[in-house]
Formats: structure tokens, C-alpha cells, sequence
């Protein structure tokens, strides 16, 4: 999304995206009814808050509902509270659904008062998070930007073997405060819905699920190619070595 952004600001930039990281949505519409059978359309006549904090999140979900058939401006939208308010305001009945990511959700799963409605991840591969540079760094730092994808490369294989609860304990020192359970629902989720992608590689078709969504929300027009934009070159070389997973202890 940056990068898109910066093209639109100066057409004659040279970033590129060069290893992604998250490959699918990680926002996560939880509601404070069951909807078991849930449809986009679910969300019509209902108060629906979006996430404030970043733009990316609705600008995918308002994408979902065009390619519904759904006009967003008839949603009865609230768009200026922060992911914790709206968790708040739906725990006292003010809010219908919240937009948000884990662990929110997973808390309120756990606590009963939320329901999971809809998962983003479940549109398919949306470039979420990736890294970006100028391109002329990829060639002057090439050895060092290799040996960091060659470690997102390896964590990624690690990812792919570990379930959640290894995972949770991976990261529980950034989390001291989320309780165990808590961290080991949400990467559960996270590892079930393929939100980590299983390699550095940055395909087209989630760029590209990305740029319509950016094109469509007004945010760029008409967004920058995928040619222009991408470099896969550092991850085809570390694919091409193959380097092993990481072990237990991180190495």
C-alpha cells in the first residue's frame, strides 16, 4: 500500500516491495450475535465499526462488498474509533460488529460476547505485509538484504511446521500481557486461515487483490503494476538454496 502511495505521490520513484511476509487479510469482523451462516450482506441495517488505526483494512472490505453487489455507503459505518474502543463499545452493546485483528478477537471469543462472523483471510491471497526499498539498495546491500530473506525464508519454513501453541510460545515475550490461551487461540486462527505465507515470494494475484481494493477505496488510480512495483529476485534466490527451517531454539 505504501509503495502504491508513493507512486501515486511521484510517479518516477523507485521502491519496490522485494520479500512479503503476511500473504492473506488478518481482519476479522466479530459481532456480538451468532451468524453461522453469515453473508456480506449481513451487514447491512446493522452498526458496523472499521478499524481507524490504518486504512488497509476497509479499504479490502469494502472491495469484498462491491464485488457483493453491496454499495459501502450504505453500510451504517463508524469509522473513527481505534480497535480497543470499538472492542469496548461492543462489549456494552453500543457497536453490532467490529472490525479488528488478534488478539482482540480471540478475546472476545473467549469471553463469549463476541461471534465470528467473517474472516478477510477467506477472500484468498491479499499482499498484506511486505518489505520495501529503493531499488538500487537490492543491488548495493544485495549480501545483506540476502542473509534477511534467507531468515524470513527459514522462519517461514518453521511457521509451516509448528502448530499454534509452538508458535505462542515463540512470541510470548512480546505478548506478556495477552494470557497464554489467549495467544495460542489467535495463532491457531492465524496459522488455519494461511495469514503467513510459506515463502518470501510476493505473487501477483494478492498484489493485484490489493491495488483493485486501493483503486476502488479512491486511495490510488490507477495504482502501480505489479512489474513496476515487485522485485522477486532476492526471494528466488534464496528459494533456489533452499536453506533449512529454523530449529527450536531460533537458529
Amino acid at each position: 500500500m505504501r509503495v502504491m502511495q508513493a507512486y501515486q505521490q511521484m510517479p518516477d520513484c523507485d521502491l519496490v516491495s522485494f520479500a512479503e511476509v503476511v500473504t492473506r487479510d488478518p481482519f476479522l469482523l466479530v459481532g456480538r450475535e451468532p451468524r453461522p451462516n453469515f453473508s456480506l450482506r449481513d451487514l447491512l441495517g446493522v452498526r458496523v465499526a472499521t478499524v481507524s488505526e490504518v486504512p488497509t483494512p476497509w479499504m479490502c472490505l469494502q472491495e469484498d462488498l462491491r464485488r457483493t453487489g453491496i454499495d459501502p455507503a450504505t453500510l451504517t459505518r463508524v469509522a473513527h474509533a481505534g480497535m480497543a474502543g470499538n472492542v469496548a463499545a461492543l462489549r456494552r452493546g453500543d457497536l453490532d460488529v467490529v472490525q479488528m485483528f488478534e488478539p482482540f478477537a480471540a478475546a472476545l471469543l473467549a469471553d463469549g460476547v463476541g461471534h465470528l462472523w467473517y474472516a478477510q483471510a477467506s477472500r484468498g491471497p491479499t499482499s498484506y505485509t511486505t518489505f520495501y526499498a529503493r531499488r538500487a539498495l537490492l543491488d548495493h546491500r544485495r549480501d545483506e538484504l540476502l542473509c534477511m530473506v534467507r531468515a524470513i525464508y527459514r522462519t517461514q519454513k518453521w511457521l509451516a511446521a509448528a502448530d499454534g501453541e509452538a508458535i505462542a510460545a515463540a512470541i510470548a515475550g512480546y505478548f506478556e500481557d495477552v494470557p497464554s490461551a489467549i495467544r495460542v487461540a489467535a495463532c491457531k486462527r492465524y496459522k488455519s486461515l494461511g495469514i503467513w505465507g510459506g515463502d518470501p515470494w510476493l505473487p501477483r494475484v494478492g498484489y493485484e487483490r490489493l491495488r483493485a481494493s486501493l483503486v476502488s477505496g479512491g486511495f490510488v488510480s490507477p495504482g502501480a503494476p505489479y512489474e513496476l512495483a515487485v522485485d522477486n529476485s532476492l526471494a528466488e534466490t534464496v528459494f533456489a538454496e533452499d536453506p533449512p527451517a529454523l530449529d527450536e531454539k531460533g537458529r
